[in-house]
């Protein structure tokens, strides 16, 4: 999965740089706000992904006494910040031109230049796009693609979707913008292509922003998971109730699970020890993201050797 997410990333900056020259370049030619905002729009997106990377080989350094359970949530960080700089950098530059072009527009000029890297950039886009859908199949197997998105641990890819997806109706909110600037010779129209493109930036760091703030405050693993762990604990003989599981998510494959199970009265403390083994056992090789197990294991006995234990 991080091999995907990685492949994912790169795509994206590697797309969105080349993009963000030809579109600078043409900006320069015709002076297009369009053009100039989707130039900014790309190069936003390709220092995005550079902070992606970071948070992806920050998010690998193994635990330490700082930080017992690991950097994982550096990941979560670095997408938080992401989706700020798409709502500054690109949605408030773009809505700033914009409203500058409509206020003060410039003299139209060719738009060949445009219409011709509005194109390129539209095929540099359809390639990111189809590496980031790739990626993001990957991790959604059998359900919706809004519940993956809802629900997935790792930011990486479904930012990068959405930044894919953004710039490519950016393009088309630009070449709706040049084409009717032209036909019906108002450059102010070019102008509010830029205040659109804008909005729509806007729009999707602010549900980045939501998404990324629960994953760094901490979210629990999907109902599935918990569902299956309280099942597998549940289905141990030595297991007569469980009391609560309780998940949470330091990283996409890092996953913390507590839980309290009370054991049946007739076990002796070793058998309640070896059930203990036994689950954690099990409840990793099913799962193989979950990192650390935490049972706190109760046995109904009165005797002393049966007192209540945890165990990790």
């Amino acid at each position: 999965m991080a091999a995907e997410s990685k492949k994912a990333v790169y795509a994206a900056i590697i797309g969105n740089l080349g993009i963000a020259v030809t579109k600078f370049i043409a900006a320069g030619f015709t002076g297009s706000s369009a053009m100039l905002t989707e130039g900014i729009h790309s190069l936003v997106d390709t220092g995005n992904g550079g902070l992606l990377l970071i948070g992806l080989k920050q998010s690998e350094k193994p635990a330490d006494e700082l930080h017992p359970f690991g950097y994982g949530k550096e990941l979560y960080f670095w997408a938080l910040i992401v989706a700020v700089v798409i709502f500054a950098g690109g949605g408030g530059i773009s809505i700033y031109e914009g409203i500058a072009h409509v206020r003060h527009p410039a003299e139209l000029r060719d738009p060949t230049w445009n219409y011709w890297v509005l194109g390129i950039a539209m095929l540099f886009e359809t390639f990111s796009i189809s590496v980031a859908w790739k990626a993001f199949l990957v991790s959604k197997g059998q359900r919706s693609t809004w519940t993956v998105i809802r629900t997935s641990k790792d930011p990486t890819t479904f930012t990068v979707l959405f930044e894919d997806a953004a710039a490519m109706l950016g393009l088309i909110f630009a070449f709706i913008g040049i084409f009717l600037a032209h036909y019906l010779d108002d450059p102010r129209l070019d102008g509010m292509a830029s205040i659109a493109i804008g909005v729509l930036l806007a729009s999707v760091a602010a549900f980045l922003v939501y998404e990324s703030k629960g994953l760094l405050v901490g979210e629990s693993a999907d109902p599935e998971t918990v569902a299956s762990i309280r099942s597998l604990v549940g289905a141990d003989p030595a297991v007569e109730t469980i009391q609560r599981v309780l998940t949470m998510h330091f990283g996409p494959a890092a996953v913390l699970v507590t839980l309290d199970a009370r054991f049946h009265q007739h076990l002796p403390a070793a058998e309640v020890i070896a059930a203990v083994d036994r689950l954690e056992t099990a409840i990793r090789a099913r799962h193989p993201e979950v990192s650390h197990v935490f049972i706190e294991s109760a046995s109904m006995a009165a005797t002393a050797g049966n007192s209540p234990a945890s165990h990790a």
